[in-house]
């Protein structure tokens, strides 16, 4: 049977990566975009890969309710729905005494409400079997300085996705979290070129920033291939039973991941002040 799949922030990153795979790999995709000119580069690289009949574009705005509405209606065309990957998503930086609470409340629009109304947009046309699956990160897990604003929307998206996962379970409907370390696509070039909010003249986080700058960039050598997490995607949307609520994905996120678990805080807050504070 043909399954149906939503895409939201389709355009770019993993994103795209996630809608190309599932048409690859036979779904119908309904990829939602926000902006028309991305619309029609994202329109361009799927005639290129001879996907235009499975891959539906779609204007979506997932901060807009109008947008999410109207959306809602074009789907009665594709239902039932199998499956809905709240991808769209992006991340303002800074230090938390300094980042405008306006820039907090625009990254929750984006990265919690939207997901929260996508996800009862698209509901009601879900019937057992079918998946969601809410893009988190590994900064859902952990939090580090600079990036409070985007930590903070990740880890309200992992308790309500743990909720939602619950409440369906009865019904046949599966939610899951895709946990994400850091990999080759903008996002993080974007929030800290353009939604970073530098330490003002004189400020006393410039030090702690410089250093946090320095580390990223030693370490955009070891970002991973982000098709690995589109892989990721297509492979769970293929199981019948998802067993976890969280699947990690990325070099080494695992093993961090169990070492705040298991060791002391302090000792975990200290591997990370020395880390950020040691000379590169």
């Amino acid at each position: 049977m043909n399954k149906t799949a939503i895409v939201t922030g389709a355009n770019s990153g993993f994103g795209k990566l996630i809608t190309l795979r599932l048409a690859q790999q036979g779904y119908t995709v309904i990829a939602g975009v926000r902006q028309e000119t991305n619309a029609k580069k994202l329109a361009e690289e799927v005639k290129n890969a001879a996907l235009s009949e499975s891959i539906h574009i779609e204007a979506l705005d997932v901060t807009d309710t109008q947008s999410i509405q109207a959306f809602q209606k074009r789907l009665n065309a594709y239902a039932p729905i199998h499956l809905l990957v709240n991808n769209a998503g992006t991340a303002y930086a800074g230090f938390a005494e300094e980042v405008p609470v306006d820039q907090y409340r625009e990254q929750f629009e984006v990265n919690v409400f939207g997901v929260m109304e996508m996800t009862q947009a698209v509901l009601p046309l879900m019937t057992s079997g079918a998946k969601i699956f809410n893009m988190s990160s590994i900064s859902g897990l952990m939090g580090m300085p600079a990036l409070s604003p985007y930590v903070s929307s990740k880890f309200a998206l992992e308790g309500y996705t743990e909720s939602l996962r619950i409440e369906l379970a009865a019904f046949g409907i599966q939610a899951a979290l895709i946990e994400p370390g850091s990999f080759q696509t903008n996002i993080w070039n974007t929030s800290m070129n353009e939604q970073m909010t530098p330490p003002s003249a004189g400020s006393k986080y410039t030090t702690i920033y410089q250093n946090m700058m320095s580390y990223i960039e030693t370490q955009k050598n070891n970002y991973g291939d982000p098709g690995e997490v589109a892989e990721l995607v297509v492979s769970l949307a293929e199981k019948k039973r998802l067993k976890k609520l969280r699947y990690l994905v990325g070099k080494g996120v695992r093993l961090s991941f169990i070492a705040k678990q298991l060791l002391p805080w302090n000792v975990w807050e200290n591997i990370i002040l020395r880390t950020l504070s040691s000379k590169k």
